[in-house]
């Protein structure tokens, strides 16, 4: 069974080290004030993913991509529009347990911005 091409093998929740921590012991990514103003997950694709942190986490030392197969959650996840910026961002229905997560990838602080380092 192969996957819509139009859609990425992976999809990436964007974490503090603090929430990756509470994660690890809840079983559960935990909500932001935005995910649970708007109904869901927020989520980005590798494509999305240092825009969004550049835009929301500048700043931020501790960063993480959590980088998770779509395949597993796809029907939880709803690619919508996201006005402001202009293209469809992947947004998660559910909660995000960890066993989802294939792997936390660091983020960098780099030129105003971030980049991918190593997995942890």
């Amino acid at each position: 069974m192969s996957m819509d091409q139009s859609k990425p093998e992976f999809v990436y929740r964007l974490a503090t080290g603090a929430e990756w921590a509470e994660a690890k012991e809840t079983g559960r990514v935990p909500l932001r004030s935005i995910d649970e103003k708007d109904g869901y997950v927020h989520l980005s694709t590798r494509d999305q993913l240092l825009d969004t942190a550049r835009l929301h986490f500048a700043g931020e030392n501790d960063l993480l991509a959590l980088e998770i197969p779509l395949h597993p959650i796809e029907n939880h996840v709803k690619f919508e529009l996201a006005p402001k910026r202009g293209e469809k961002f992947p947004h998660l229905f559910s909660s995000l347990d960890v066993s989802w997560v294939k792997q936390a990838l660091s983020l960098v602080s780099a030129n105003d911005g971030f980049v991918i380092g190593d997995p942890l």
